[in-house]
């Protein structure tokens, strides 16, 4: 009896994985292994498998079966799938997957009109970033800089490469000791403490609590002619213009590009440059599910350059540099998930299995679509022009 209801078993999950075979098989690029509980064992793809997909339990396998990414990714995060080997793969194989999930998406969007976008943003937000800093330090370098740093070789250091994206953007702005500097979301004071130490006044805005005692912390400890503000940046006014704006990877943060070009101008001296850098896509408003749900909520949107430059153009403000760093933000996302994974006993012992299985996914996808080009970044250098006397405020 027995035997007959192991047969039985067996046949089932061949008729499940001859499923799932006919479903990829002919688009599969990396050879995979799948093994259910009880060590029934399948493969696909040819050669010698760099992904192993283990499940674990019946929610596994009807993850696995649905073929929808946001369901995968939540059967991941549970426990009921395991992923062992080439992570890159694995997340290469989102291109596999079905992601529709119109009704979330739209909610995004129109969220802010019933809220109100000051509130909107707090709670998104909060969503991501005031988890304790400590768990956000275990996976950056020393600068802990959280958007993309500039390389000059693949194998370079993170940290070398964090300082050559921040002295790049103090130069780009042309900052000198006394200069007054907005910080737009000032994170983990990356920026805060790299210009303060040069006698530059900065200004750093969050809206994270767990970042505003951070940064006054770190500003008290260092000694540094800066100030940490938690304010939104459509709340921000300053009586005084600002010699520079700089907004490290917050621009996600900020779809409305008119209102906030309008905004950065009126914080701007005469002469005045904005220097941004962001992760970026063509399409405005196309975000995975995963990342919309458990990364960042909201209506949180890709930097899309294009639609930017537009908005510029119709503007006061002139464009002096744009730079593609998409190999830089591959990289810069790799070496996070390098770091996370070598964190991973620390992680899950103080925040959980959870939450480091939510940002394993989340970083090595973040690097697979850069390197496969699903995904772009971009530095862009802006400058508000000064007064010419023959022709009046340009």
């Amino acid at each position: 009896m027995k035997q007959g209801a192991q047969a039985l078993s067996t046949t089932r999950y061949d008729r499940l994985f001859r499923l799932i075979q006919k479903r990829v098989a002919d688009r599969l690029k990396h050879p995979i292994e799948i093994q259910l509980w009880g060590d029934h064992v399948y493969r696909l793809g040819k050669g010698d498998p760099t992904i192993k997909i283990l499940v674990k339990d019946r929610q596994g396998m009807a993850a696995l079966l649905r073929l929808d990414e946001v369901k995968i990714c939540e059967a991941y995060m549970s426990g009921s799938l395991d992923v062992k080997g080439d992570m890159l793969g694995f997340a290469s194989l989102r291109g596999l997957l079905s992601d529709h999930h119109p009704l979330h998406s739209l909610w995004s969007r129109i969220a802010p009109l019933f809220k109100g976008r000051v509130q909107t943003d707090r709670q998104a937000i909060a969503g991501h970033y005031d988890y304790s800093n400590e768990f956000y330090l275990s996976f950056m370098d020393p600068t802990r800089c959280y958007s993309h740093a500039v390389f000059k070789r693949d194998d370079e250091p993170l940290e070398t490469a964090q300082r050559r994206k921040l002295n790049f953007a103090i130069n780009a702005c042309r900052l000198k000791p006394g200069d007054r500097v907005l910080d737009v979301g000032g994170g983990w004071g990356s920026f805060t403490e790299h210009a303060g130490r040069r006698g530059i006044q900065v200004t750093s805005l969050t809206i994270s609590q767990q970042s505003e005692a951070f940064l006054a912390k770190l500003i008290e400890q260092q000694e540094i002619p800066c100030k940490v503000l938690n304010q939104d940046f459509w709340e921000h006014t300053s009586p005084d213009p600002y010699d520079a704006i700089v907004i490290l990877g917050v621009m996600e943060h900020l779809p409305d590009y008119p209102a906030v070009l309008r905004h950065l101008q009126g914080l701007l001296k005469p002469g005045g440059r904005v220097y941004l850098d962001a992760s970026a896509f063509r399409e405005k408003y196309s975000k995975p599910t995963f990342v919309s749900r458990y990364i960042f909520p909201g209506d949180h949107a890709y930097f899309c350059l294009h639609a930017f430059l537009a908005e510029v153009a119709k503007s006061s403000l002139e464009v002096l540099e744009v730079y593609n760093d998409r190999h830089n933000y591959y990289l810069t996302c790799k070496a996070w998930a390098e770091n996370l994974e070598a964190a991973q006993e620390d992680i899950v012992n103080c925040w959980g299995e959870m939450l480091y299985r939510r940002f394993r996914l989340y970083l090595w996808g973040s690097a697979q679509a850069f390197i496969s080009r699903g995904m772009e970044a971009y530095r862009v250098v802006l400058e508000y022009p000064g007064i010419n006397p023959e022709i009046g405020n340009a």
